[in-house]
């Protein structure tokens, strides 16, 4: 599984948030996006999931292009910005709605993975009186319950506590372990060192450099996950 991105440019209402962004991003990863507010990390994030198209170049998934051979990855479990559900259902019953749409799950595993965020699947209280924290633990579930092959998250611990981290640095070292390709966002350069294997830095739309991160700093965090 990979994505590729060739000389991607996105202009809008006269104004270049991308430009001639290039790069291949490969299964078996967790790649991160860095850089300040407006650099084009989310519009970016966007143009992969197939939810904006470029101006100019082309995004890919195994070969096929996005809003020409597939308008959205096969297998893609998202959470860009807030997450937003209904306020009047459950978590459960916001995730039960969004499996329906694919039919890929069952009840015990979209329960499976409210779990894994640390949330209660049986939790009576409607979306609306979530904290913020439980609010983005759901977003993160909705994202992975279907084991996607590609998984693209925007911030994965914002408003999370110490233990919600802990949850997302083992949910994203499981499923790289299977193999998933993931793409994160993080303005938390310590946090983004120890969950990435490839750093992409952005300023202004464009790709700036790239770090590969050594394990040891992975390893050093993930024996502080144990203790």
């Amino acid at each position: 599984m990979y994505i590729e991105l060739k000389d991607v440019t996105k202009t809008i209402k006269g104004a270049t948030v991308l430009e001639d962004v290039s790069l291949r991003l490969e299964s078996g990863k967790v790649c991160g996006l860095q850089g300040k507010n407006g650099c084009g990390k989310t519009m970016l994030m966007r143009c992969m999931c197939g939810l904006i198209h470029p101006t100019k170049g082309s995004v890919s998934i195994n070969g096929e292009i996005l809003g020409k051979d597939l308008s959205f990855p096969r297998s893609v479990g998202v959470l860009i910005e807030n997450p937003a559900f209904i306020d009047a259902y459950t978590g459960f019953h916001n995730l039960k709605l969004l499996a329906s749409i694919q039919g890929r799950i069952n009840d015990e595993q979209i329960r499976e993975s409210i779990r894994k965020v640390g949330l209660d699947p049986d939790d009576k209280r409607k979306y609306r009186k979530y904290s913020l924290g439980m609010k983005q633990r759901l977003g993160i579930a909705a994202a992975i319950m279907e084991e996607p092959e590609i998984v693209i998250l925007d911030e994965p611990i914002n408003a999370l506590d110490e233990k919600g981290v802990q949850l997302v640095r083992g949910i994203l070292r499981e499923l790289k372990e299977k193999g998933a390709l993931i793409v994160i966002a993080c303005h938390d350069k310590e946090e983004m060192e120890a969950l990435s294997d490839e750093i992409y830095t952005m300023e202004e739309g464009r790709i700036t450099g790239c770090l590969t991160v050594s394990t040891a700093s992975q390893q050093e965090m993930e024996a502080e996950d144990e203790t």
